[in-house]
């Protein structure tokens, strides 16, 4: 019989009116890894915070090891060897791994960070990480820094291993590696708690599935009895299909040309190395590469707010058939082209958003240029407002809600909604995806495909390979600013753009 690690018994947490957990119980086993589900605000994150230390349940108790106990602060959960390691990396990018993984750590007499290194070489040798002690963080990709990271939680002590989105910005290759070294862990007794959207993934490495569903505990499966349908009609409560209906371009013309464009950072580094291709009206153009590969620079660079260095960026304007350079065109020049550049940045509040105006105004930043008197017009904006509300199932107690008031999910709703209700010849989305569930996930992937029918050049920057091969017609990979390749959505294989997305240098043909 398995040994509990830690137990939780009707855990709940309230924040004001909304309910985040309500009366959640769930036990994980000693040598197992359990994958945690739910939709967007459903309480994962929440509910590991309890066990993290980050918050304090109001009613419920945790037991690890059969004792009960009480969880204030980060501090007592590593007492009690529990290690989060959370989806935004903790790391001095001016240390070595060894230095961030002792940091904050009490040691006894002299500091011996040869000693340090030693150790961290045992564990790396044990569970079967690649690291180098001795690098620097700035130096390292982001699968290196995960594993100082992960290591850092060991280092300390920690049976208790919570991974939130760990494959969130990995390559497939990356990903087999990580599962690997947690298959190792669990084999060393660890019990380890992952947190994720990717039902495939949940499927290749977890031994057990807790699905929670708006703040309630809705059950445990044995991943050998699961599959992603019958995960989804959990975390929904509702049957949904996981198709993504990819039809075939109608009327592919060129719609967008970029031609051999260079972009330098303000300290003299070349971010975007020779960059060509063509974004076709009527078709979905995949981006993929590793976080920081070039892919936000690049739509900055066709938005107008990444200045170039070289190169040029051809719009075939369909209403009169010209041609027009956007290079270092400003953003309103490129709108006022009649250039429908839609653009769902990463960063939603930062460039996407404002957090203190609620949702109607947030719609009018799109078009108070067009008011003809002092007093802006409401209406329309309204209108829009309470439409996308309904239409992506936006949570919110209403239209005239302060943006930062809304979960992640919603947030990105709000904004891939204002964005597509411009009706772009070029829509181009930024990881319109990351963090939601895969019920909003899928209404926006239908959402990016209506435009693709109504005859717009939407160019598509994912991260999940399984996604971009199903949604996609052409993916472009790239790789420290290149482009290491152009392949055919229908015909492409996971591993082989996993591949290009490591590779050293560009300049793959089509």
């Amino acid at each position: 019989m398995a040994n509990p690690a830690i137990e939780l018994r009707n855990i709940t947490k309230v924040f004001g009116s909304i309910v985040a957990n309500k009366d959640v119980s769930l036990t994980v086993y000693k040598g197992e890894i359990l994958s945690l589900l739910g939709e967007n605000g459903s309480g994962k994150t929440t509910l590991m915070n309890m066990i993290s230390g980050i918050y304090f349940p109001d009613a419920g108790q945790i037991f690890i090891d059969g004792q009960e106990v009480v969880i204030r602060s980060p501090k007592d959960a590593f007492d009690h060897k529990i290690g989060m390691i959370h989806q935004h990396f903790k790391l001095v990018d001016r240390f070595t791994a060894a230095e961030n993984i002792v940091l904050g750590l009490k040691e006894k007499g002299k500091f011996n960070i040869k000693d340090v290194e030693k150790k961290v070489a045992e564990i790396s040798a044990r569970y079967g990480f690649e690291i180098d002690p001795s690098k620097k963080i700035y130096e390292m990709s982001v699968s290196e820094k995960q594993t100082v990271e992960i290591i850092k939680v060991l280092y300390r002590g920690a049976n208790i291993l919570i991974l939130d989105e760990p494959t969130a910005v990995l390559t497939p290759q990356e990903t087999e590696k990580l599962f690997a070294v947690i298959r190792n862990m669990r084999e060393d007794g660890k019990a380890i708690i992952i947190i994720t959207h990717k039902l495939h993934e949940v499927l290749a490495v977890s031994d057990k599935v807790a699905v929670l569903r708006k703040g309630e505990y809705i059950g445990t499966v044995e991943t050998k009895d699961a599959t992603e349908s019958i995960l989804t009609e959990m975390m929904v409560g509702k049957k949904i299909s996981l198709n993504i209906e990819r039809s075939e371009p109608k009327d592919a013309v060129d719609r967008l040309c970029v031609e051999h464009i260079d972009c330098v950072s303000r300290d003299g580094v070349r971010i975007l190395k020779d960059i060509s291709f063509t974004a076709r009206a009527g078709e979905i153009l995949g981006i993929a590469g590793i976080a920081g590969s070039g892919q936000r620079e690049l739509l900055e660079s066709i938005a107008g707010l990444q200045k170039l260095h070289s190169g040029s960026i051809i719009y075939h304007n369909p209403k009169t058939g010209a041609q027009e350079n956007l290079r270092d065109k400003t953003p309103t020049q490129i709108r006022e082209l009649g250039v429908r550049l839609s653009f769902v940045p990463e960063d939603r509040l930062g460039m996407g958003l404002v957090g203190n105006m609620d949702i109607i105004d947030n719609m009018m930043l799109r078009s108070y240029r067009k008011g003809k008197t002092m007093f802006l017009e409401r209406k329309k904006p309204r209108t829009l407002a309470e439409k996308i509300i309904k239409d992506l199932e936006v949570v919110t107690p209403g239209a005239t809600t302060p943006v930062r008031r809304l979960s992640g999910g919603n947030v990105q709703k709000v904004l891939v909604g204002r964005e597509i209700s411009s009706s772009p010849t070029v829509l181009m989305a930024a990881y319109p995806v990351r963090g939601l569930d895969i019920n909003s996930s899928y209404l926006i992937y239908n959402l990016l495909n209506e435009q693709k029918e109504n005859g717009a050049a939407v160019i598509f920057v994912g991260e999940d390979l399984d996604v971009l091969i199903e949604l996609c017609d052409r993916i472009l990979v790239l790789s420290s600013g290149c482009v290491t390749g152009i392949v055919d959505g229908r015909t492409a294989d996971k591993n082989e753009i996993g591949l290009l997305m490591t590779k050293a240098e560009g300049g793959a043909a089509e």
